[in-house]
Parts: structure tokens; C-alpha cells; sequence
């Protein structure tokens, strides 16, 4: 949330009198953020969390931070990511954009779950967590999720790692909303493609993008609140009360690839998930 659609979706969350806390691997970067969401926005309730997302033991350091505060968790955004990064190991042992995009994000939900069940619970307020997606994840290797090379560097395409990654985000926002569905829990869970966008993201394929968006032109391509508002209509709006599981570009539901209708891969991937965060 420090920068880009983090920092816009910051922004919006803010204005609407949300306590936002932007959880960020670069502290500095974050208290900058902030600032220029006081700048606009004087009474803006804004706090910082260290996060970073590629370390577990991080992700367990965060959660117990915001825990400890004993604050309510009404909406939670799993929107940071890396993409199209070389080869490369977490401190876990796991290649990093999977790692980052997905692992990261599963721990920290599944960390803050149940203070969102409190929540929603004793506020009677629907929860909703966001997990940002991509049109990316039509883009994976042909098994769907590598379970069996997830760390193979031989065969390691990383567009397609950021492909498996950005389906693994739908996968779990899926069977994230049909648990919740299953126990009666007031939260939904949804995906969001925020569109083509030059933020920092894109830092390891900066010259390919710009390529790209010179040959391209204004057709695809957004700017960062165009990108931040599809989370936002998620997070916020009256008419995705109850609406859960599903996958939004442009404010609209859309389906999405096929890959991602398969339960029995969800699930697998859900079990998978826990033996490597656990």
C-alpha cells in the first residue's frame, strides 16, 4: 500500500473514514504514503505496518502487531505483489513470486480470519477481503499450479511463475468464500484484475512495458486510480453485499480462466498452502 494501487486504494479508504493501515515491506516508503494521504485528507486515520510478504516469519510479525492493538478488521486488501522476477529462493526456500503473491498473502489472511469473524460477528458488518489478481493468471504453466516444481529453476519461465502465482490468488479467494460460506461466516472473499498499469510492479520488466505502452497507446492501458477502482467497488460498495467468490475487471464480474473453476485444484492448493506457511 505504499505506492500505486496500494497507495490510491490508501487514499479512498481513508476518505471514506476507513482506520487504514498500510502494511509495507519499506517503512519510509509507507511513512510517505501516509503523509501524502494527511497532506489531502487532515483527519485521515493512517498507521504503518512492517510487512514484508516473501518472509513468513514477517508475516507472523505483522499479524501479531496489528492483533496486539485489538482493533476491528472489517476490510482486508491482499493487493502487494512482485512480477516477472529472476530465479530466486525466499528466506523460506520457496521461489519468490509465489512465495510473495500468494503464500504471503495466505498467511497473513488466515492469521487475521478470525478477528475478522469477531468482527463482522459483533459489529453485524459484512467483512470483505480483496485478493488483486491479473489477467496474468490465464498465463500459467500448463498444470495449472507446479505442485511437484514449484522451486524448479530448470524449467522456471517467469512470466509463467507470475501467471501460476496470480492464479493462485484466485484459487484461494475461492475456497477462502466457500469455507466461509460453508460455516455461516458474514465476510466475503473476491478477485480483482485492476487492469494493465506502469507502477513499480513492473520494475524487473520496466523497458518491455514501455515497449509495450508506446506500441499499445491509451487502448489498454490505465492510470493508478483507474487501476485502485475496481478494488475499491469491491471493498466498498452497497451493491457486492453478499457477493462472494467471484472476479471483477472494471467494476464488473467477469469469468475468468478455466483453471480457476476447478475446485478440486483450489482445494489442493489450499492443503498445499498450509503444510508450506506451517
Amino acid at each position: 500500500g505504499a505506492s500505486g494501487i496500494g497507495l490510491e486504494t490508501a487514499r479512498v479508504l481513508a476518505l471514506r473514514n476507513a482506520h487504514v493501515f498500510i502494511a509495507a515491506r519499506n517503512i519510509k516508503s509507507a511513512n510517505e504514503a501516509k503523509e501524502l494521504i494527511l497532506k489531502d485528507n487532515k483527519s485521515a486515520r493512517v498507521d504503518v505496518l512492517k510487512l514484508d510478504l516473501c518472509s513468513f516469519k514477517s508475516v507472523r510479525d505483522c499479524a501479531n502487531q496489528f492483533l496486539a492493538l485489538n482493533l476491528p478488521l472489517n476490510i482486508l486488501i491482499n493487493n502487494a505483489g512482485v512480477m516477472f522476477c529472476p530465479f530466486q529462493l525466499s528466506e523460506d526456500g520457496i521461489e519468490v513470486q509465489f512465495a510473495t503473491n500468494h503464500l504471503g498473502h495466505f498467511l497473513l489472511t488466515n492469521l487475521l480470519l478470525n478477528k475478522m469473524k469477531q468482527t463482522a460477528k459483533e459489529t453485524g458488518i459484512e467483512g470483505r477481503i480483496v485478493n488483486l489478481s491479473s489477467i496474468a493468471q490465464v498465463h500459467t504453466y500448463k498444470e495449472g499450479i507446479r505442485f511437484d516444481k514449484i522451486n524448479d529453476e530448470k524449467e522456471y519461465s517467469d512470466k509463467r511463475a507470475y501467471g501460476q502465482s496470480k492464479l493462485a490468488n484466485v484459487l484461494h479467494a475461492n475456497e477462502l468464500s466457500r469455507r466461509l460460506k460453508a460455516e455461516g461466516a458474514n465476510i466475503t472473499v473476491n478477485s480483482v484484475h485492476p487492469g494493465i498499469i506502469m507502477t513499480n510492479l513492473m520494475r524487473h520488466s520496466y523497458f518491455l512495458m514501455r515497449f509495450l505502452n508506446v506500441l499499445t497507446g491509451l487502448l489498454f492501458w490505465k492510470n493508478v486510480p483507474q487501476g485502485a477502482a475496481t478494488t475499491c467497488f469491491v471493498a466498498l460498495n452497497p451493491k457486492m453485499k453478499g457477493v462472494s467468490g467471484k472476479y471483477f475487471v472494471d467494476c464488473n464480474e467477469l469469468e475468468p480462466g478455466a483453471f480457476t473453476r476447478d475446485e478440486m485444484l483450489a482445494k489442493k492448493l489450499w492443503d498445499f498452502s498450509e503444510k508450506l506457511v506451517n
